[in-house]
Parts: structure tokens; C-alpha cells; sequence
């Protein structure tokens, strides 16, 4: 894996970078020897992050969903906005940094295999340009967010090829949005931009106000407009995405009830076991008797 960067991470943010004993196994095994991540990360509100590689050896995606950045390649600055994705092939020097004065908020994954080259050819990335204007999508926040769940993996390798598998899923979604990647420049509401900031915010609060400055609306604007489109408030919307984030912690760890709720943004376990039953109709543990076969679907 090129050198990773040294930012200091903040309370928020992540950055995993996979054991190499794991990378080994992974390029050695059936299911992920053709593909497989390196490095996964989310840096929220990233002010200082600078990064130069004057030798570049594996793949890099880096996901712009808050802010803007630069980056230099082949002699050439561009600008980087929320929305943009940044391909960065094996042997091409490059340097990136945050704005100054609107850190970014970017997820990214390194990884490699001999098929990389494939998979990276199916986006028809612009030969002039590591850039491409995907968009803000709340899935493609919701694959990255996938891949960082396998920090809680420890070494197990059959979640790693999991893992892979997922990488694989992130980068065909991409080629599938490809074509459809549109900027509108009318003043419709931008919901998957609203959703995808929901969907990167799922382990923390999020008021209203914070949503409608993402999309440059007064409050009463941003409600009146969100609920005419979805028929819900954008608070109960992500209520729900929490639940939904819940009920996968409860299927695939072995986290306690306060640590669901705490992964999720709630201090208070009660209260986020009440919200939990207010919209699932069964308690938290309950719904983990369910997967553990102790109860059924109808209690």
C-alpha cells in the first residue's frame, strides 16, 4: 500500500488500514485474489489534510461529500466539490489537500489486484482528469460506510473477503451511476444530498438547520420542500436510517444494547429503545432473539 497519510485524525474520523497478513490471504484467496481493499477511511471536516506521493503504488478512491480540496496531477490543479469522485491509478504521482476555508469531508479506500484495471476501466474515467462529477448519492455513502465496518473484523479473513466482495459492489455501483451523473442546475432540493450527509452523520445528531445550509435553504424552506417530496420531515427520515443502521449492528455484532445506541447517536440506551420499539414495534433485544432463532418473526 503507498504511505498513508499522516493526518491526525479527529474524534470523528477513521482510518483503517488492513494487517498485511490479511492482505496476503486476501490476494491468495479465491473469492478476492482479483480485488481487494488495502485502506478504508472517512475524514470529517478535515482541516490541515495534505497528502503528496511521488510514488504511487496501489489504487485510491477518494468520495468528496462536504467542502472542496485540490489536487495536482500530470502538472494540472483542479478544483474538487462535493459530489466528485477521485481516481488515482498505481504509478501516477499526485498531491491533494483541504480547502483552507471549507475542509472537506471525504471517504476513501485503497486497494489493488489484478483486476483492478478492469474495474477501473468500467467507470470510463477521463483520461485527462482523476475527476469524476458522480454526484452526491446516499447508496454510494451507504457502500463506503460497508467497507469501514470491517475495522470491527479484528482478524477474522472471512469478513475480509466480505469486505472485498463489497469493494467489488462499491465500484460496479459507481459505473452504473455513471452514465446518469448529471449536475442540475435548477433549485429543486438536492435530497441525495441531504440523505447521503444523513447517512454519514448516522453516528452522531444532526439538527435541521445544519441539513438546509447543505442545500442553501432557510429551515422553513428546507422542511416545507423535504416533506412536499417525501411526505415525512427529514428529522423522522433520519430516525428511520438510524433504526435501519440499529437493526445491521444488531445482526452482525455482538454489541450490547448501549453500544448500538451509542454507535448510532444516542447516549441514552432507554431512550434510544423506546425510539427503536416506536418504530419497529419490538424492543432492540427482542429483535436480536429474532436473529438469534429465540423467537419468530411474530414473537
Amino acid at each position: 500500500m503507498s504511505q498513508p497519510s499522516s493526518w491526525p485524525l479527529s474524534v470523528d474520523s477513521i482510518r483503517f488500514v488492513i494487517p498485511r497478513r490479511i492482505v496476503e490471504a486476501l490476494a491468495r484467496h479465491p473469492l478476492s485474489e482479483q480485488l481487494y481493499p488495502l485502506g478504508i477511511g472517512y475524514y470529517q471536516h478535515a482541516r490541515g489534510h495534505r497528502m503528496q506521493r511521488d510514488r504511487h503504488d496501489d489504487y485510491l478512491l477518494i468520495y468528496c461529500i462536504e467542502g472542496r480540496g485540490r489536487i495536482e496531477t500530470d502538472g494540472r490543479n483542479r478544483r474538487i466539490r462535493p459530489g466528485d469522485l477521485v481516481l488515482l491509478p498505481r504509478g501516477h504521482s499526485h498531491r491533494y489537500e483541504t480547502d483552507a476555508r471549507e475542509p472537506w469531508t471525504i471517504y476513501w479506500v485503497h486497494f489493488d489486484g489484478p483486476r483492478a484495471d478492469d474495474f477501473i476501466a468500467a467507470l470510463e474515467p477521463d483520461p485527462q482528469s482523476p475527476l469524476i462529477p458522480l454526484g452526491i448519492h446516499s447508496r454510494l455513502v451507504a457502500d463506503f460506510e460497508a467497507l469501514i465496518d470491517a475495522r470491527q473484523a479484528s482478524h477474522n479473513l472471512a469478513a475480509f473477503v466480505h469486505c472485498a466482495n463489497q469493494l467489488r459492489q462499491l465500484l460496479t455501483h459507481i459505473a452504473l451511476l455513471r452514465p446518469i451523473a448529471k449536475r442540475q442546475a435548477d433549485d429543486s432540493l438536492d435530497l441525495e444530498k441531504v440523505h447521503s450527509l444523513m447517512q454519514a452523520r448516522l453516528h452522531e445528531q444532526l439538527d435541521v438547520g445544519t441539513l438546509a445550509a447543505a442545500v442553501s435553504l432557510s429551515k422553513y424552506h428546507f422542511i416545507k420542500k423535504y416533506k412536499a417530496l417525501t411526505g415525512t420531515t427529514p428529522i423522522n427520515h433520519f430516525i428511520h436510517l438510524k433504526i435501519e443502521r440499529a437493526c445491521h449492528l444488531l445482526d452482525v455484532t455482538t454489541k450490547g444494547v448501549n453500544e448500538v445506541a451509542w454507535a448510532v447517536g444516542y447516549e441514552d440506551a432507554y431512550y434510544f429503545s423506546r425510539i427503536f420499539k416506536k418504530s419497529m414495534g419490538i424492543s432492540p433485544t427482542q429483535y436480536r432473539r429474532i436473529r438469534l432463532g429465540e423467537i419468530g418473526y411474530k414473537g
